[in-house]
This record gives structure tokens, sequence and C-alpha cells, in this order.
């Protein structure tokens, strides 16, 4: 998986101790096309309902509960509440959370960047969501996935439930367990990107476009579900919730497409294709085509229609971050601007992903900062 985002499962251990520690409708998405073609086609398990559709049903309960937030009265998300004399607990959580700000900053130095604009708060809650989506991600793609199994999977998504539910097992899921317990964050993106997990143990062909956006979505697309709650929306925007929540879907497909077209020979020499089967063939390419690499006007021509699609899911999620509170916006433009820019490096690379990686200089990457700020410090569109 040319994934996301240190660890692997851990027995239950010290859940009690850390436990002890813890203060206590929208329009259906519309199908995209480009050259004719359908962005989404069959359904992959329910013929009757494309993948598109069935996750926007994830989107719509998510959408529902910042709703449901916003008519209650506004929690001040600033502020602790004084009244309590457990301070060995914040203690605790600070270093938590100082801690999942250390691995950002090492892992994710631009974002990081970034969300030192934000509020503490929401700077402090979305490392810790970072962090969970790594040491994830890292179950299937860090040096213990060859030892992973079905059932280390299983454990750590019993490990979320406990989270969600106030049972942290280590210091790390401390720092989610409070996150979620705040902000209106629904489990079922975190669970998804669980599922993603287990498609890289046993998936490594992807028959169709349907197909590999429900992985996109599983693997990348769960993350914008998960960090708009806690990036909140500008108090002035007129956008529907849902619309909102559809752009940071979309950003988080386009970056997993990106991903997908710079790693196709670090894939393959994985013996994973993660292009469309049937589109390969269309333009009259196979599987051998890609583990021989090499680059031919039919390669060519295929590349330039996935970077289409990707670039057309890149101007979707634009729409919505002018949407996000104006503290948030800048991590999220800079991610945006400096993933696009990986396809125009394929493209300058004439379109050998086979055995040049395609990336973006730290000049180019400078350059674009000021440029994602500028564009952060702008209002709010007309995103319907």
């Amino acid at each position: 998986m040319a994934g996301v985002l240190l660890w692997v499962v851990c027995p239950k251990g010290n859940a009690t101790a850390f436990l002890s520690l813890i203060p206590r409708s929208g329009n259906k998405p519309k199908k995209r096309s480009f050259n004719g073609v359908s962005a989404v086609s069959s359904a992959v398990a329910n013929p009757a309902r494309s993948s598109e559709e069935r996750v926007y049903d994830v989107v719509l309960k998510q959408a529902a509960l910042v709703k449901e937030q916003r008519g209650r009265k506004a929690l001040d998300l600033e502020k602790r509440d004084e009244k309590t004399d457990e301070f060995s607990a914040w203690d605790v959580l600070n270093e938590a959370y100082d801690r999942c700000g250390e691995v950002c900053a090492e892992y994710a130095k631009t974002f990081y960047l970034g969300t030192l604009l934000m509020t503490p708060e929401r700077r402090r809650a979305v490392w810790a969501i970072y962090v969970w989506c790594r040491r994830t991600d890292e179950l299937v793609d860090g040096p213990n996935a060859s030892h992973i199994t079905p059932r280390a999977l299983d454990r750590w998504e019993k490990r979320l439930d406990d989270l969600f539910e106030g049972r942290p097992y280590d210091m790390l899921d401390a720092a989610l367990s409070d996150t979620v317990s705040k902000y209106p964050v629904d489990i079922q993106p975190f669970k998804d990107m669980i599922e993603g997990m287990r498609l890289d143990l046993v998936k490594s062909r992807y028959m169709n476009f349907d197909e590999l956006y429900l992985y996109c979505y599983y693997v990348a697309g769960t993350v914008g579900l998960m960090s708009v709650p806690v990036m909140g929306i500008a108090p002035e925007s007129k956008s529907s919730v849902e619309s909102v929540y559809n752009a940071a879907l979309d950003l988080g497909i386009a970056n997993q497409l990106t991903n997908i077209l710079r790693d196709v020979g670090e894939d393959a020499r994985r013996g994973r294709v993660y292009l469309p089967q049937d589109e390969l063939e269309r333009f009259g390419l196979s599987d051998d085509d890609i583990f021989r690499g090499q680059v031919t006007d039919r390669w060519r021509n295929f590349m330039k229609d996935q970077i289409k699609r990707a670039r057309m899911f890149f101007d979707e999620a634009e729409k919505g971050v002018s949407e996000l509170n104006s503290a948030s916006r800048w991590p999220v433009w800079a991610s945006l601007l400096l993933y696009r820019q990986i396809l125009d490096a394929i493209e300058e690379n004439d379109y050998n992903n086979f055995s040049k990686r395609a990336y973006v200089g730290k000049v180019k990457k400078f350059a674009s900062l000021p440029v994602a700020y500028g564009r952060a410090l702008m209002g709010t569109s007309k995103l319907i």
C-alpha cells in the first residue's frame, strides 16, 4: 500500500492504569466523468449501489454528528474544566499530545508547520489523529508487516473500540481517546481505515475504478472525515456540512490516487497493481507491461487519463478547503498544492513511474507555502 501514513498491536496490558489517568441530508453524490468515461462504475458488493454512494452514507452520518453538536450549546474547546484536581491526569495527557506532535513533526514536516497556526486544542487533536493513522498504516506497511495477520487487525479494531469508550491502552491511545471525547468524531472512518489494511492483506488487484475508489476511501478518504470535525467549519460558511465533508473526502481520494500513480514501479516490485484492470485493458495494457516497466505511447496515454482523474478530485477538494475554520486552512491547502505537484513531476519524468520516483523538490515546496497561506487567508466560497 502506498499509504497515508509505528508500532504493532500490543497486549492490553496497562489499560486499567491508563483509564484511571483520564478525567472523565444533503444532496446525493454526483457521478463524475472524464473523456466520456464514468468515474464510478459497477458496485463492488451491491450491484444496485456504487462505492461512492455507499461511502456517502458515512459522510451523512459524520455530518449529522456535527449538526447535532451545533444544535447544542457550543462547547468551549479552548478551556479545561478548572474544577478537576486530577493534575497528574492532565500531565499524562499533555505528555501524550506532545509525543504525538513530535511524531507528526518527524514524519509530516510541512503539515506539522501548518498545524502550528491552529488553536492549541485543535492542533493537538489533529496530531493525535495523525499518529493513530500512522500507527494503523504501519501495521501493513512497516517493518513488522510480514507478521501481521487478520487476527492482529481484529485486535487493533477492538483496541479502537476501547479507546472510543474511554479505555486507552497506552499513552498515544490516551491522546486520541481524549480527542474523540471532545469533538463530534464518528468511529466509522477509523474502522474503515482498518478495513483498508485488511484489503492489503488479501487483495493486490482492482478490477475497475469503483473497487479502487472504495480502497482509496478506506486508506485515505477516511482521514478527511476524521479531521474535519476537529479542524472545524468556518462560522460564516454558507455551505452545507455534507458538501464540506465531500470535499474533504475528495482530497483524500486525490492524495491516494496520486500515491498510487507515483508508486507504480515500487508496488509492482511487490507484486501489486493498484490500477483499474479494465482501464489498463482498454488502453491495450496488462500487468505484464507494468512488470516490464517500459514507457510506451500506450502507457503515456493511460497515465494521462489517470492523472486527469486525480486532478479532477483535487479540483473538487479545493471547493471545500475555504469552508474550513480560518485557522485550519493552511495545512490543508499546503497538502493539496504539494500533492498536486507530484502529478506534474510524473509528467516531467515522461510518465516513467517505473524507475523514477516523482517528487517535489525543496525549492518548490517552500515556494508553495506562501501560496497556500495566501489562499488560507481568503474567505469562504459558495460551495453548495
